[in-house]
């Protein structure tokens, strides 16, 4: 709203200064910056991210495999200390452990230990996990939706932040204008201030 009004000092006015003037271009810059250069620069920024993790999408989904497994013995429960806190294990559960073994896309075993997929687990229960060709775990791929959403927020932050930006260099600009403006105010009030109220001073 400010940044507006600073556009207003642009009006024709005898007691215009040259620095109303200069506030005005600014406060103008500022605005030309929040409502053209930061949406600009945020959906620019939001499809270059879109399309990076978009390529990094792919190229997961050809390098991972969503493979079946199976359920060879649990893991023992690991043992909690005596000082745990109950509340906390209660807040954030842990998954349970086992081991499974799995055939890898190119045709190799391997017997590991996973979290389970279901609770609680039973000897000879078939799940699925993600590997990789060779049969190492790794995470699912990352989902082409989710890529977009992670884009569009980045795009936005960039957006905001390029906004953000432009408003508080206005602020910091006009504080230094205010700034000047008072100190010329005290150089004035100094001359005139000795002769102010003086018979026969000119007023």
């Amino acid at each position: 709203m400010r940044t507006v009004l600073g556009v207003w000092r642009w009006r024709r006015n005898p007691l215009r200064r040259r620095t109303d003037l200069f506030e005005a271009w600014v406060a103008f810059a500022a605005l030309v910056c929040v409502l053209v250069v930061a949406p600009a620069i945020g959906c620019a920024a939001g499809l270059r991210v879109d399309g990076t993790l978009q390529r990094a999408a792919r190229e997961q989904r050809q390098e991972r495999y969503l493979v079946p497994a199976v359920v060879v013995r649990p893991t023992p429960d690991p043992v909690v200390g005596a000082d745990a806190d109950p509340a906390a294990q209660r807040q954030t559960p842990q998954r349970s452990k086992i081991v499974a073994s799995w055939t890898a896309p190119d045709g190799s075993s391997h017997q590991g230990t996973v979290p389970a997929a279901e609770e609680p687990p039973r000897p000879g229960d078939r799940f699925r996990i993600w590997t990789d060709t060779h049969g190492r775990l790794v995470g699912q791929p990352l989902d082409p939706s989710a890529a977009s959403v992670h884009a569009g927020l980045a795009g936005l932050a960039a957006a905001f932040g390029i906004a953000a930006l432009g408003e508080t260099v206005r602020r910091l600009v006009v504080r230094r204008l205010m700034h000047r403006r008072y100190m010329r105010l005290d150089r004035a009030w100094a001359a005139a201030g000795p002769d102010w109220g003086r018979a026969g001073a000119g007023s």
